[in-house]
């Protein structure tokens, strides 16, 4: 084989596997419904096992709806053989995956599992299976051509397990209403997680990090602080620690331009008086949709409470650096 045979083969295998796809598709029957309306109805768990490449397919079914909102986990069928069958009870649905349905180890648990009272689910191809006629649902998967020379490994048959496995996890989120904000509390490392969980409080500069100083400084009180801090920008507060102002390095700037003098010119003089802002409780993703509407993008915002009583200074900077944008 040479190069160009490579690409061709791979592209005779990808169409084998497209169509057990539309295989897949074309014979799916009541047994699907049968299992989302069995899942969606459990008061229980959803347990997935399989052996081989089956017990793949299963972890990643497990995996697929555990991250969608469906209380699920894989049981590896030799664990389950010596005392893991404990994490059953009878409110739970246990999803049985065999090609064949004659997989000698997970037909070693079905006894068990019908003693316990778990309601067992089979997917498999042979409707006629050991499997298949002890389980109370069969969800049925075609049979299809493999994809390797021999016709033998698990390629096709696991690819539209898997994808029938999708199929499920997704329908049972949009039945259970599976939103961003349920997403982003499972998977809190991730770039949607940080999204919708990291709020503006949680990264802005306060206390003696913040940029602040009272009504009354001069401009050059101003400069000062604002070289301190590092922020671009100073927040002016009365005694009450309301805000009432902002002032940043490019205001200054101007300030220089036109002659003030820096040190007599009070900083209400030549602060923004009414600056948009954003409340501590808010996400820090809306922090920075703020800061880029409208034709001038600030790249700092202060931050208040519900009272206009300051908190600190928050920074585009500080919200990218959480690698929340993409």
């Amino acid at each position: 084989m040479n190069e160009h045979s490579y690409i061709s083969r791979a592209k005779n295998i990808i169409d084998i596997e497209i169509r057990a796809l539309q295989k897949l598709r074309d014979e799916i029957d009541d047994g699907f419904s049968q299992v989302i309306n069995t899942i969606s109805n459990c008061h229980g768990k959803t347990v997935v096992t399989g052996v081989g490449k089956s017990g793949h397919i299963a972890r990643k079914v497990a995996a697929t709806m555990a991250s969608l909102g469906t209380s699920s986990f894989f049981l590896h069928p030799g664990d389950a053989l010596h005392g893991d069958l404990g994490m059953i009870t009878n409110n739970d649905v246990v999803i049985i995956i065999s090609n064949s349905g004659e997989s000698e180890e997970v037909l070693r648990l079905l006894p068990n599992m019908k003693l316990i009272g778990a309601k067992i689910i089979a997917i498999t191809n042979n409707r006629f299976s050991s499997l298949a006629k002890h389980s109370d649902i069969i969800c049925k998967i075609p049979v299809v051509d493999e994809a390797c020379i021999l016709k033998m490994a698990p390629t096709s048959s696991t690819t539209v397990t898997l994808v029938l496995g999708d199929a499920l996890a997704v329908i049972l989120s949009e039945i259970n209403n599976f939103g961003k904000n349920q997403y982003a509390i499972f998977h809190p490392a991730g770039a949607l997680g940080r999204r919708l969980t990291t709020r503006v409080s949680d990264i802005m500069h306060s206390g003696s990090e913040n940029s602040s100083i009272e009504i009354g400084s001069t401009l050059k009180d101003a400069i000062v602080e604002i070289s301190k801090k590092g922020l671009g920008a100073v927040t002016i507060i009365d005694m009450d620690g309301k805000l009432k102002g902002i002032l940043t390095d490019g205001d200054i700037r101007r300030c220089m331009d036109n002659d003030i003098n820096i040190y007599s010119c009070p900083v209400e003089e030549v602060m923004t008086k009414t600056p948009i802002t954003v409340l501590g409780g808010s996400l820090a993703i809306d922090a920075l949709i703020i800061m880029q509407k409208g034709g001038k993008k600030a790249s700092v915002l202060p931050v208040v409470d519900e009272n206009n009583g300051s908190l600190g200074l928050i920074t585009a900077s500080d919200i990218l650096k959480l690698g929340i944008v993409y």
